[in-house]
């Protein structure tokens, strides 16, 4: 790898040890993707995968704390993913127990090392951290440090940054000494299709569905595209951008894409078009009867398959604020037409603090807390974990959350169904 001369001096150690051994690991990190050169990051913030506080975690404290104690900071301010707990989430005795004495009984110690290296605020906490209410969205073409996947292919996708997808504490890492591996998602080389997925379907696909088939199908490629546009439009607008977000988890949770171009949509398809996709690409033909193949093929891992379910998560990756709304207007009138005042299963929907905010603000919380709803900033992912929660049945619309951990996927429309009734 070539370095710079201030590169260079940084892995010399004129700037301390600390400093030094930070861009050692980065140098090791793109040697080992055959980097050519580190590039400056130009994002105004970062964004940091770890926020949850596990007891097992003490080597990444002792690593937080060890650039604390030199006065190393990180050169950009960050937010980072979604706290792993929130007492307005049902969990019963046991469960609590096991969260709060087992689990992330150093929450609070991680949150205030996070505030002195340079968290944005004390509500900067979500994985969808590029949405208007949380104020860290990259602009086109600029160079990131992220490692959360889901914020990762939306930010290369649907914003045209730049940004590979780092592992945890890389991120950071990245963002302390102002550079990063130039190599993969950053060079226009690695931004080429290597798959055309061509959308022939009869209806709007479900974005969950859609991103789950596409992902297991080309794992770490990029895909372009095509046919998605009739459905969702041309336009990256609030219903475009939710869509393309949930798409885009599941793209990189049930495979490892980190970008995908969709025609006539994504900035950098509209720019350059086919020119984007790679000689000799390969094609996936999806239509209905693929879809459907590929959400009967999901394997339930419940004890009873036939269980009532006992929870419902939606907001995986977290909702938006028009999400929200839609949510509220979903629910009311299919708990009218089934002939109910409140939700039958007990049903959070998550969302960034800041989002919801926003949303109290509007007339739509009070008619969403009417129907039982519960809503919270909590990740989804990180309550599962608990081994005694990985035993309730819980159904999600979520293909992260059904990936990772034991719940129960269902299309948007069935969870709709479900949680109102709609199954008597």
């Amino acid at each position: 790898m070539i370095l710079t001369q201030e590169q260079q001096a940084i892995l010399n150690g004129e700037k301390g040890e600390t400093l030094a051994k930070v861009m050692k690991t980065l140098v090791m990190y793109g040697d080992a993707f055959e980097a050519e050169k580190l590039v400056p990051i130009t994002s105004k913030y970062n964004h940091l995968v770890t926020s949850f506080g596990l007891k097992v975690m003490s080597p990444v404290y002792d690593l937080m704390q060890q650039l604390l104690d030199a006065g190393v900071c990180s050169e950009q301010k960050f937010s980072v993913d979604p706290r792993p707990l929130d007492k307005n989430v049902p969990a019963n005795f046991l469960q609590n127990f096991v969260f709060n004495k087992f689990m992330y009984t150093k929450q609070d110690f991680y949150e205030k090392q996070l505030e002195k290296l340079g968290l944005m605020d004390k509500n900067a906490f979500s994985c969808t951290c590029y949405m208007d209410e949380l104020g860290n969205k990259p602009q086109k073409g600029d160079v990131l440090s992220w490692a959360e996947s889901s914020a990762v292919v939306y930010a290369n996708s649907v914003l045209g940054a730049r940004c590979n997808r780092n592992s945890g504490i890389i991120d950071i890492m990245g963002s302390i000494v102002g550079y990063v591996p130039y190599f993969g998602l950053l060079t226009d080389e690695g931004r080429k299709a290597t798959w055309v997925v061509k959308v022939q379907t009869t209806k709007k696909p479900e974005a969950q569905l859609l991103g789950s088939a596409i992902g297991m199908k080309v794992m770490e490629d990029v895909p372009y595209v095509v046919g998605l546009d009739q459905w969702i439009g041309t336009e990256l607008n609030d219903a475009a951008c939710a869509y393309l977000k949930d798409f885009g988890a599941a793209t990189a949770s049930n495979g490892a894409v980190g970008l995908y171009h969709i025609a006539n949509l994504t900035p950098e398809a509209v720019e350059q078009g086919e020119a984007l996709i790679a000689e000799g690409a390969k094609e996936y033909i999806i239509d209905d009867e693929e879809l459907a193949r590929v959400q009967r093929e999901y394997p339930v891992i419940w004890k009873n398959p036939d269980a009532k379910p006992k929870l419902c998560f939606v907001g995986c990756p977290h909702l938006s604020l028009e999400q929200l709304k839609t949510w509220t207007d979903n629910i009311e009138a299919s708990l009218a037409a089934n002939g109910q005042k409140k939700v039958t299963i007990p049903t959070v929907l998550t969302a960034a603090p800041g989002v919801l905010e926003a949303f109290d603000q509007t007339e739509y919380a009070a008619r969403l807390k009417a129907t039982g709803v519960i809503t919270s900033y909590i990740c989804p992912l990180m309550y599962m974990n608990n081994p005694l929660c990985k035993k309730m049945p819980v159904i999600t619309s979520s293909n992260k959350l059904r990936t990772y951990t034991s719940a129960r996927y269902y299309t948007d429309a069935e969870i709709l169904t479900a949680i109102t009734g709609g199954n008597k």
